[in-house]
């Protein structure tokens, strides 16, 4: 089947990209990208769409999402600026907004729209080899709601195509020929997030794991330049090496100049007519690494432990941002963490509870610990053990384990049982049943109740 829009024929059979008569080079991960967003131009794709149908259920970075959809814009091109033909649609995902029209394989194709297909040539592919289903996946900072590697800096001071409110008061009032100047080709990287997930026994005494993250490495071919063997990058023909296009419109006002970034540069101010062949002219390429995190004693969940320098290689081979290890800690199946403090609760039987016993539990650091309950031990009464909590992090002190007691009461006892509570009640004449306000229960509800109420249901 082929897909025709603008100028461009999308051939799936043959999984190729002509713009006219000219094949036009597209990797293959960008190719079932496009393919995708085509097919479903019909709604909003998510991320998660994109997750499952490009990278076959992986979760990668946010910031290796947008370079794909940059690429994807390139190479029909529209751009994150115009958006003509793939849009974002903001904290939803994408969606392909252009007029296309289907034709089957075999057609003769429209005027201008492509050649017959044995007079093309395949064009070249370039694809990282990549391993198996990564272990961990890194997740990004950035929303979906944007393009960041093209809008950032217009979304970050709300003024897409302005410097800011300097700018547009020079717009109007004039106030000379400043100029933001190129933004330079070689950029500092992202920040990127990886989610590890814990349990309690691991977060207490902290571990060293091995994962495998998937971000942008630098190019080893051509070490970040960006060209091709001893070829130079060159002044932007369209903006003068300025890295900015200066447009006048009439308004109610007067004239009114506007700068945008250079479309052909994008704000760089020079290209490069001799690309590399790997990286495509970006100093950068996608590639899958090992690392050792070590995740001290004493994380809890939402704690981040930060790895300089371990993030997103930035475009031109630029210094990389850091990885952030945000750590999700899994429910206990006995204890529940407040803090540093441990919480958990043991049922003991009334006869227990009147004349006093001993439970053993199994503790998070200490192994079997033996916990004594007195003799007339209440309902909801906590018995604590100082420092048999989780250990605080760097530092030597621990929390405290509190244990919270449930009297159980048989709901069936026989004849026999029956008549030795009724002598034991006519030995005990001065317990009496009185009705207490329930004002002060209601008001001390606390940590206890939520406990309560996750351990029986009540």
């Amino acid at each position: 089947m082929q897909f025709l829009f603008t100028d461009y024929v999308f051939d799936t059979d043959r999984r190729e990209l002509r713009r006219g008569s000219k094949p036009v080079a597209v990797e293959p991960q960008v190719f079932d990208l496009l393919l995708y967003l085509v097919l479903n131009r019909d709604r909003v794709v998510s991320k998660d769409d994109l997750l499952e149908s490009v990278w076959g259920g992986r979760i990668v970075s946010d910031s290796t999402l947008a370079s794909r959809i940059n690429a994807a814009r390139k190479a029909i091109g529209d751009s994150g600026e115009k958006q003509k033909l793939i849009r974002t649609i903001a904290r939803k995902g994408f969606r392909f907004v252009g007029a296309v029209s289907t034709q089957p394989n075999g057609a003769a194709p429209a005027q201008g729209k492509g050649l017959p297909p044995d007079e093309i040539k395949e064009p070249s592919r370039r694809a990282l080899p990549l391993p198996d289903r990564p272990a961990i996946a890194v997740l990004p900072f950035v929303d979906m709601g944007g393009d960041p590697l093209e809008n950032a800096a217009s979304a970050a001071n709300g003024f897409g195509g302005f410097g800011g409110l300097g700018d547009v008061f020079e717009a109007f009032f004039g106030g000379g020929s400043t100029s933001r100047g190129p933004i330079g080709r070689v950029r500092p990287g992202s920040d990127s997030l990886l989610r590890m997930r814990l349990d309690l026994t691991e977060c207490a005494t902290g571990v060293s794991k091995q994962v495998t993250v998937d971000t942008a490495v630098l190019c080893d071919r051509c070490q970040g330049r960006g060209t091709n063997g001893n070829s130079a990058p060159i002044a932007c023909d369209t903006c003068g090496g300025r890295g900015e296009v200066q447009t006048v419109q009439r308004s109610l006002l007067g004239q009114v100049m506007t700068a945008r970034p250079c479309p052909t540069c994008r704000g760089v101010g020079e290209v490069i007519p001799d690309p590399c062949h790997q990286c495509g002219g970006d100093g950068r390429v996608q590639a899958r690494r090992e690392i050792t995190v070590k995740i001290p004693a004493g994380v809890g969940d939402g704690m981040r432990v930060r790895l300089a320098a371990q993030g997103e290689v930035g475009p031109g081979g630029g210094p990389a941002g850091d990885l952030y290890v945000e750590i999700h800690e899994q429910p206990h199946e006995i204890f529940v963490r407040d803090g540093d403090d441990l919480h958990c609760t043991i049922s003991v039987p009334m006869v227990d509870a009147a004349l006093g016993t001993t439970v053993t539990v199994d503790a998070i650091l200490d192994g079997l610990t033996e916990i004594t309950i007195p003799a007339g031990t209440q309902p909801s009464s906590v018995t604590t053990r100082r420092g048999h909590g989780m250990p605080h992090l760097r530092s030597g002190a621990r929390g405290d384990l509190h244990v919270h007691v449930e009297v159980v009461v048989p709901d069936r006892i026989d004849h026999n049982d029956a008549e030795l509570l009724r002598e034991f009640k006519s030995r005990r004449g001065r317990d009496v049943t009185e009705v207490r306000s329930t004002h002060a229960a209601a008001t001390n509800g606390g940590l206890f109740s939520r406990l309560r109420e996750t351990f029986t249901g009540r």
